[in-house]
């Protein structure tokens, strides 16, 4: 039976921990996108309806100034 040099232990030991560090930095920048997302999509859909209450608004407003022979 060879034993294994501790250089070699101490290397395993040293990349094991780099890659369980690399895979909870992918881990979390995946959940920030994902998060990100979610505030992009939301957004803009509060944008959406703020865009289409401003034009039914703007509507509104034409339609009442030309019932009352006006103009807006």
């Amino acid at each position: 039976m060879v034993k294994t040099p501790e250089s070699v232990l101490k290397k395993q030991a040293t990349q094991a921990k780099i890659a369980e560090q690399a895979k909870q930095a992918c881990y979390e920048a995946k959940q920030k996108k994902r998060q990100n997302k979610k505030d992009a999509i939301a957004a803009a859909e509060k944008y959406a309806a703020e865009y289409k209450a401003a034009d039914e608004a703007s509507v509104a407003n034409r339609r009442q100034a030309k019932a009352q022979g006006g103009f807006y």
